[in-house]
């Protein structure tokens, strides 16, 4: 038996709650999307362990079998397996690489071993979404994605701001999902800068910046209830975009953006004057992202990007949509 699994990978939005004034925070939103994959194939090798590494961006062999043998380790299972990993998404550009990676090779041998376990229960043996559960409810689920944070402080899930690699919270509940047109097409643009903070890098920023302003919390949440929600409710593409855009000059968002290259935010505004309907930066970037209707749309407006990324930096630049369903798993 082999096991195969193609993952999505995902944008994140925004942050919502950084404050927690009222015991509450974190939050979040982002969606499901078709490219770029993870793509693993697992099976039964009854001598011994077998990595086999494909393509792996921003992932060294060292890396991969490290990562692996934790998770075998994690969930008891000895090593009798060949593992090959025909593909990976790139790691600490914003799309979610860590969490794919982590629940497609658990969930494989778990399957393999046969053993039950949930998504759920395997970010939680994996130490995933600590802080956001947008990755996780994507390999899950798929689409479009709000979830509910942590509680917070002295003996609460949370005791101090920490990103989802450093905390130990489990994963947050989903306040509201919902599927996304398949003609709402996102451009993807990936600047070949330094990637989006990580590490201790990551955590130091969280300490120093938060908690942030409560009424940036306040205005999040009234742009996402009052704004995002109706329109994606209503198949308002133009509203549901603009809500999109406007939580990136505000709270933990405006933050991460002013803490990158300052290309992303020029990115932004010109994807805006360009006919995009939002746009804004996933995580800590540098993966930029662009929503606009239709496939013809979208092309021109990938060409234009890349004519204005042309002579500044080395860019790719893709069109993608929303995967409104999940990990795709298979015995083969």
């Amino acid at each position: 038996m082999k096991i195969r699994i193609i993952t999505p990978s995902r944008l994140h939005f925004s942050l919502i709650d950084l404050n927690g004034q009222i015991g509450r925070i974190d939050g979040g939103l982002g969606v499901a999307l078709n490219q770029p994959n993870i793509i693993i194939e697992a099976e039964r090798d009854i001598d011994n362990y077998k990595l086999d590494i494909i393509n792996s961006p921003g992932y060294s062999t060292e890396d991969l079998n490290d990562l692996t043998k934790n998770i075998l380790k994690s969930l008891n299972i000895e090593n009798g397996i060949s593992l090959k990993i025909n593909s990976t998404i790139p790691a600490h550009i914003g799309l979610g690489s860590k969490t794919q990676l982590s629940l497609a090779i658990s969930k494989a041998l778990c399957l393999l071993n046969n053993m039950d376990k949930t998504p759920y229960e395997l970010a939680c043996i994996t130490s995933r979404a600590g802080t956001s559960r947008i990755g996780l409810s994507a390999f899950e689920q798929g689409g479009f994605i709000i979830d509910g944070g942590h509680s917070f402080g002295k003996g609460n899930q949370k005791e101090t701001f920490l990103p989802s690699s450093a905390s130990k919270a489990p994963p947050a509940p989903i306040l509201y999902s919902d599927t996304i047109p398949s003609d709402w097409y996102f451009v993807i643009a990936i600047p070949k800068i330094r990637h989006g903070a990580h590490g201790s890098e990551e955590i130091n920023i969280f300490q120093e910046y938060c908690p942030i302003s409560i009424n940036d919390v306040q205005t999040i949440s009234h742009i996402i209830l009052m704004k995002i929600l109706p329109a994606l409710k209503e198949r308002r593409i133009d509203i549901f975009g603009h809500g999109i855009y406007e939580l990136q000059h505000i709270g933990f968002k405006k933050v991460e953006i002013e803490l990158q290259d300052e290309i992303i935010s020029d990115l932004i505004e010109f994807c805006i004057k360009n006919g995009a309907y939002g746009s804004g930066m996933s995580s800590f970037g540098p993966t930029t992202f662009a929503l606009i209707e239709s496939l013809p749309k979208a092309q021109q407006l990938k060409q234009k990007i890349e004519t204005f990324l042309k002579n500044k930096y080395e860019t790719d630049v893709f069109i993608t949509n929303v995967n409104n369903k999940g990990a795709q798993i298979e015995v083969i």
